[in-house]
């Protein structure tokens, strides 16, 4: 039975777990009703939460969890969680440790898998954020999976976005310069009890420094913290509030707002063409002998791959692979 939009506007929390199941299992029907929700979304605040694995991205997660709802605020998690080699599903180590939030009705968990999706972020992640902001959750936290450098899609669809980096990483700073610490809003040091800390903290500082921001641009702030205390995490979400106060300014939200549409826009496209290029290369059993012409270096993908863009159907057939085809008709 299909999921109504009403349920979901209504706060259903069993509809909603429902809904965002399907859209992770691609369900038609669930679409529809996303179509439907989207005119009600835009009003969550998003933030993500990134950085290398073993840096303390769940703890903080909790933690700040806390602190936003003893603000009296609704808030969504959506948690990007490695996926299992066996099973395609989110391992879920990690989530044991929001498990004090599972009873509290005011929080809203759900974990996702990779499933190799490159980027940090399942397939499916602006989908079930904009259910959570449908529903009404006051602050959406998303928390990435920790992959690395490709881990840059987060900024383009949080508001505001942590990078969480631990002491100890030394020239693993500067050589990461390039990637994921360029998308942060604030830079978090957790771990800030551990020796190392107050370099790790002026390193960051001087990489800050060295860029140049124009007037009115945001310069990202260096913050310290023990997520696994609550040391520094008021200070933090200080921090936080100030981004987004900045961010609410109306020529920094239209501008993330078509960022943000422009990226829910390419990502259905891209899924879209791809499903649709497929299915009109598989047809009559054309997608296997190009294939086989691959294999066999008489052609290559390169080449095909512009005709399925220039929407030229009409290949030349190798004459085994004519002939092939022939057999198979038989």
């Amino acid at each position: 039975m299909a999921i109504s939009a009403k349920e979901i506007l209504s706060g259903d929390v069993q509809a909603a777990a429902r809904l965002m199941r399907d859209l992770d299992d691609e369900i038609p029907s669930a679409h529809r009703t996303l179509k439907t929700l989207y005119r009600h979304t835009g009003r969550a605040t998003i933030l993500g939460i990134t950085g290398a694995p073993g840096a303390g991205k769940s703890t903080l997660v909790d933690c700040v969890t806390g602190h936003l709802r003893q603000e009296g605020k609704t808030v969504g998690i959506v948690a990007i969680d490695p996926t299992s080699p066996f099973s395609g599903g989110a391992i879920l180590g990690d989530r044991i440790r929001m498990q004090k939030h599972a009873l509290d009705e005011g929080v809203f968990i759900k974990s996702l898998a990779t499933r190799g999706h490159l980027g940090g972020l399942s397939k499916s992640t602006i989908d079930i954020v904009n259910v959570m902001d449908a529903m009404g959750k006051d602050v959406v936290i998303i928390e990435t999976v920790g992959v690395g450098q490709d881990e840059v899609e987060i900024v383009k669809v949080a508001h505001t976005n942590l990078v969480l980096v631990v002491p100890g990483m030394g020239d693993d700073i500067q050589a990461m310069k390039a990637g994921i610490l360029e998308i942060a809003d604030i830079f978090v040091v957790n771990k800030s009890d551990r020796e190392g800390a107050d370099r790790t903290k002026q390193e960051l500082e001087t990489m800050v420094g060295m860029n140049t921001y124009r007037e009115g641009e945001w310069a990202p702030p260096v913050m310290a913290a023990v997520a696994q205390t609550g040391a520094g995490v008021p200070e933090l979400l200080s921090e936080v509030e100030r981004h987004w106060k900045f961010i609410s300014r109306e020529e920094n939200l239209e501008r993330y707002r078509r960022e943000k549409a422009r990226v829910e826009l390419m990502e259905i496209l891209k899924k879209r063409l791809l499903e649709k290029a497929v299915d009109d290369l598989s047809r009559d059993g054309v997608l296997d002998l190009l294939l086989q012409d691959i294999a066999r270096k008489i052609r290559d993908p390169y080449s095909i791959a512009e005709q399925v863009v220039d929407h030229k159907f009409g290949f030349h057939l190798t004459e085994g692979a004519r002939k092939g085809k022939g057999n198979r008709r038989r």
